[in-house]
């Protein structure tokens, strides 16, 4: 998908380039499709085909989750998180317990999106300064550029 690796490019080379001022770090030779900045997720949106998979990466210097809103999860999807619990008091109780589920500088997360819809999700200690993502999953297959 074009859209989806000019975003991936882009963010990169702003990540490069203004990682001093944003705390950012990025590995070489490493792959995602969203990073974790220390208070959102780059990008905030992105549109994947059905079947595909998403990696996160904590591209910043605090700890960060990604946490789906069950509440918003299409109908038959079924619910992930960072740390693998199975649903989102349980995320929650987990970091309110000692960071379950924190993803430290490096570090990724991925899903794959089998069932088409929006998947809103966001990263626990940073949920009440905004950090929030969507992944939007068509109902199509991924082409061989994607």
């Amino acid at each position: 998908m074009e859209r989806r690796r000019y975003l991936v490019t882009a963010g990169a080379a702003a990540a490069a380039s203004l990682g001093g001022c944003l705390g950012l770090t990025r590995g070489e030779n490493t792959e995602f499709d969203v990073g974790m900045r220390p208070t959102a997720y780059d990008p905030p949106e992105i549109t994947v085909a059905r079947g595909e998979e998403v990696v996160w990466e904590n591209t910043g210097t605090r700890d960060h989750t990604v946490t789906a809103y069950e509440a918003s999860l299409p109908d038959g999807a079924a619910f992930f998180a960072s740390g693998g619990y199975e649903d989102e008091q349980a995320a929650r109780d987990a970091w309110a317990n000692g960071a379950g589920g924190a993803l430290s500088n490096g570090e990724q997360f991925s899903y794959t999106f089998e069932i088409p819809g929006e998947y809103e999700y966001f990263c626990i200690p940073h949920e009440s300064g905004g950090m929030m993502g969507t992944v939007i999953v068509e109902d199509r297959t991924p082409t061989a550029t994607e």
